[in-house]
């Protein structure tokens, strides 16, 4: 992996060291996890993945931070798109495919500071786009022949993203204060909480065009995602797409129009699952704002504190949490 990892993990202080040439041990403020200091303040990018099956196999997911999938439309089987988060985007190799954003998109993206990273979208992500908070780049990423369609072409580069941040004007580091150092709040070591047996994150009723599954792998004490009966693994070195934590968020949608265009309400709260080491806790969330955090919360009400390492969050449809099976 092309991580540049440090052997400290001391917690920094993010959001007040955004100004600072301070020299710190520095801490993902998305995993837990440690990262080079150069990277201290560098605001995450959130790109946009095409999940179709003809769209496989992807490039560079495997080295996301965070995967969000999420349905995409009302139609097609409800199929989902990733939106992969990536703290260290500067050194990535060919990444995607990429393709449109939707509105959940830009609202969640305002939550990370995040640079979306998309191609185009429908009408309907305009006004989200033009709020101060939303900062974006789109289209014109390179094209990769691969015997495919067009749109399952295009992918980007980490020294190409560079160039696009300078060419655009935007920051690199942090353009407004985060709530906190880390968005999530972290245990100090490995954690196996109470709860229900959660050997198997079963979505196909959620997500049936994509039929996905996280599979929970005792050798690495990760959750492995598979779709399309397949173990996901990444066409640039083979590895699988795993994480340490799973979140599922229950969360109701609008439908736009006839054509399936849907927003999810992730402003506003709900119920959900927060999975890790083979076990699930039922959990609660809220987030007040477009930019403001997500927050989780356990059945006793204090917020979740959840295993350091790579996050997965399922957005499930109020309509289907039922469908949901954990066991």
């Amino acid at each position: 992996m092309r991580r540049r990892l440090i052997t400290a993990a001391l917690l920094g202080a993010i959001s007040t060291m955004m100004f600072s040439t301070t020299v710190f041990a520095a801490t993902n403020e998305l995993t837990g996890l440690p990262v080079d200091d150069s990277i201290a303040t560098q605001r995450p990018v959130a790109i946009m993945v095409d999940n179709e099956k003809k769209a496989l196999a992807h490039y560079g997911t495997g080295e996301a931070d965070i995967v969000y999938e999420m349905m995409n439309s009302t139609a097609n089987g409800r199929i989902t798109r990733l939106m992969c988060l990536y703290k260290d985007w500067q050194n990535l190799g060919q990444t995607g495919s990429i393709r449109s954003a939707r509105t959940t998109n830009v609202m969640l993206t305002g939550e990370y500071n995040a640079v979306l990273i998309h191609d185009g979208g429908p009408k309907y992500i305009k006004p989200y786009l033009a709020q101060p908070y939303a900062a974006h780049l789109s289209g014109s990423f390179s094209r990769i022949k691969n015997g495919k369609p067009t749109e399952y072409t295009e992918y980007c580069f980490g020294s190409e993203l560079v160039s696009r941040f300078a060419k655009a004007g935007l920051p690199t580091t942090y353009t407004y204060g985060l709530e906190r150092p880390t968005h999530f709040l972290f245990n100090d070591a490995d954690v196996v909480r109470e709860g229900a047996p959660a050997g198997t994150v079963d979505l196909n009723g959620v997500f049936p065009h994509n039929r996905s599954i996280l599979t929970f792998n005792p050798e690495t004490r990760t959750y492995d995602y598979s779709e399309y009966g397949a173990l996901h693994q990444d066409a640039e070195d083979g590895q699988t797409l795993t994480f340490k934590d799973v979140i599922l968020q229950e969360v109701s949608f609008n439908q736009l129009d006839k054509n399936g265009y849907m927003t999810y309400n992730v402003v506003g709260s709900g119920n959900g699952y927060y999975i890790s080491n083979g076990v699930a806790i039922p959990i609660t969330w809220t987030k007040a704002s477009e930019t403001g955090f997500t927050h989780y919360y356990d059945a006793g009400g204090a917020e979740l504190m959840i295993n350091r390492g790579k996050i997965y969050i399922g957005l499930v449809p109020s309509d289907t949490w039922g469908s949901l099976v954990i066991g």
